[in-house]
């Protein structure tokens, strides 16, 4: 067993709530930017004062309604500003937010709202409050009185209904809240079972986020005309945790409902700092890739790829780059680098990606092209980071060593255990799942890892998703599927093998990305998913990607099957969950017959 911490080193007043917070820019920097919203494809500035007033106004037309203090609200809607608005209404009288994927069934959606105890909801899309409103047929614990729709103008109706509520009566809420208050039930994605609601409280988010700017976090934040976006969904712990940490700190941030156009919106908001999950990044990759094209254009985006990953590893090395490579590095920043980083913008300095592992190689490439990717880890349970690379102590591969006010610690059999400030309370209504999660004041992550000497963290696996072979041999799937999606032409990968003489691959392609790589390869764009799928050429650049995965594991590790699917794991067949991961009893279940298929000979590929 190992252990590291990183001691706490602040004193902080437990009287505070985050909309002290709020209340302080307002007070002391009225002029402020806290908030930026699109208007007619340009981007709005929001001052403190304003953001205060709007959510105020707000929390009287709440408290008109008959809500207050330990109340459950509900918020069901795409990332955008009114959900960082409504949150913070939702803390200003005292009561606690349920954050509800827009994307959720019925069934989801009743369960939540019932497990929680919702009073009232606030939905994005009349679509989003038809789901509510058929979610009350599910069950009969459903305690919903309200349910205001943001796109009818749910914040407008809520302000006028507490034109007579004063401004003392609006402000008592967050007044007598403190940090050992509620502040949101967030409930798991769900990849395993029914989703468990974690508690987290006003504590867990000020804590954290306060112990992290006294470190070399506030470097990223505090640079002069620091602003970013935010695009993850706001339901998603991540989320949460980010749009806290930009009140608490100040910093201007744009909100963007959809991820598709995220790269867009990147480029007109300009942001300095952005944090996201592994999707994205390789989403971002592939797409600067393919729109090289075929020929010389190609040729020589593919070697400035090549010459960045390498000019970043001997960073790390003892006299860092050699002439020969810092040379090519800047020819390379001429001809490719910089027309990504102005694709992106033209003023990213830093990213935080979280959610899920990246991959040595990506993390290089964006260091290569002069945008400094700190990854982190964290879970719904943690309030999301237990751990992140800093400023100035970076270790690519690692998640970073633990934030102050946090420990963590590595059981023999590798599982990854965490005691803090950000460690949630417990699970709402399931004291069992509780004590089985929290033992002796640590939280088991169910994750695999390992531990270096200065307290650096390197993500080895998922416990529920390690695969026994028949031979015994123990093999974690991420360590293939990363490497194998960060292919262009590939959207999932799953892993599968338990029980069995040998390890195989479901695979998808991404429909998307298909016409443009097909017409880049010489191919028919106009081929479909299904005919690709039998393509020679499509089936070998699948194998090749594969081939290059099995070279980091032994043979008994390596993938000796696979089978490329017709279709993909998607949000719509609920494949996927809304922060982008595979869930895997699904996906065993719908192609047990595939599955089945790969070893009804029980011969494995030599």
């Amino acid at each position: 067993m190992k252990e590291f911490s990183t001691p706490a080193a602040l004193d902080i007043d437990p009287s505070l709530s985050i909309s002290d917070f709020l209340v302080r820019h307002a007070t002391e920097t009225p002029s402020k930017t806290l908030m930026c919203r699109s208007v007619g494809g340009e981007w709005q500035d929001v001052s403190a004062s304003e953001v205060l007033q709007t959510v105020r106004g707000v929390a009287k037309g709440l408290i008109a309604n008959g809500y207050g203090k330990g109340d459950s609200i509900a918020i069901m809607s795409r990332t955008r500003i009114e959900w960082a608005l409504l949150d913070l209404a939702v803390w200003h009288i005292g009561a606690h937010s349920v954050p509800v994927y827009e994307t959720s069934s019925p069934h989801q959606t009743q369960w939540i709202l019932e497990d929680a105890a919702c009073t009232a909801i606030i939905t994005e899309t009349a679509a989003n409050a038809a789901v509510v409103e058929e979610a009350r047929t599910e069950g009969s614990g459903h305690k919903v009185r309200n349910v205001w729709v943001i796109d009818d103008g749910a914040i407008d109706s809520l302000i006028a209904d507490g034109a007579d509520v004063s401004d003392d009566a609006a402000d008592a809420g967050y007044k007598s809240t403190t940090l050992d208050d509620l502040a949101t039930i967030i409930y798991t994605s769900g990849t395993t079972g029914r989703p468990k609601g974690a508690e987290l409280t006003h504590g867990n988010f000020v804590r954290l986020i306060l112990e992290a700017l006294n470190s070399n976090l506030h470097r990223i934040l505090e640079e002069p005309d620091t602003r970013t976006l935010l695009f993850i969904p706001m339901a998603h712990v991540f989320a949460r945790f980010v749009s806290v940490l930009v009140i608490i700190e100040g910093c201007p941030t744009a909100y963007a409902p959809d991820p598709k156009q995220a790269v867009a919106d990147i480029g007109t908001f300009k942001p300095t700092l952005l944090l996201s999950v592994p999707r994205i990044w390789e989403k971002i990759y592939t797409s600067a890739e393919l729109k090289q094209g075929k020929g010389l254009k190609r040729s020589i985006f593919r070697w400035a790829v090549k010459v960045g990953v390498t000019w970043s590893r001997q960073l790390d090395e003892p006299g860092g780059p050699t002439r020969g490579v810092e040379f090519q590095h800047k020819l390379a920043d001429k001809l490719v680098y910089s027309k990504l980083r102005e694709l992106l913008g033209g003023r990213l300095q830093w990213t935080i990606s979280g959610g899920a592992p990246l991959g040595d190689r990506m993390l290089h490439f964006y260091r290569g092209v002069g945008i400094n990717m700190l990854e982190g880890y964290g879970l719904t349970e943690t309030t999301a980071p237990t751990n992140v690379n800093l400023p100035g102590t970076i270790k690519v591969g690692t998640v970073g060593p633990p934030l102050a006010g946090t420990s963590i610690r590595i059981l023999d059999d590798g599982e990854i255990l965490s005691k803090g400030v950000g460690v949630f309370r417990g699970y709402h209504n399931n004291p069992e799942a509780t004590a089985e999660a929290i033992q002796d004041g640590w939280f088991h992550t169910g994750d695999f890892g390992s531990l270096d000497e200065d307290g650096f963290v390197r993500i080895t696996g998922r416990k529920k998703e390690i695969i026994v072979t028949a031979g015994g041999k123990n093999v974690a799937p991420s360590s293939l599927e990363d490497p194998i999606r960060s292919h262009p032409i590939i959207s999932q990968v799953v892993v599968v093998g338990d029980q069995q003489p040998f390890i195989a691959a479901l695979i998808t392609l991404d429909a998307e990305v298909l016409p443009q790589w097909l017409e880049t390869h010489d191919l028919d764009p106009t081929m479909t998913v299904a005919e690709a799928v039998n393509n020679h050429v499509v089936r070998d650049h699948v194998q090749q990607a594969v081939d290059r995965a099995n070279r980091n594991v032994s043979r008994a590790e390596s993938i000796r099957e696979i089978r490329i699917l017709t279709d993909d794991f998607t949000l719509d067949n609920d494949m996927l969950t809304p922060s982008m991961k595979v869930k895997r009893h699904l996906v065993h279940k719908n192609y047990a017959d595939v599955i089945a298929g790969i070893y009804a000979g029980s011969i494995p590929a030599k």
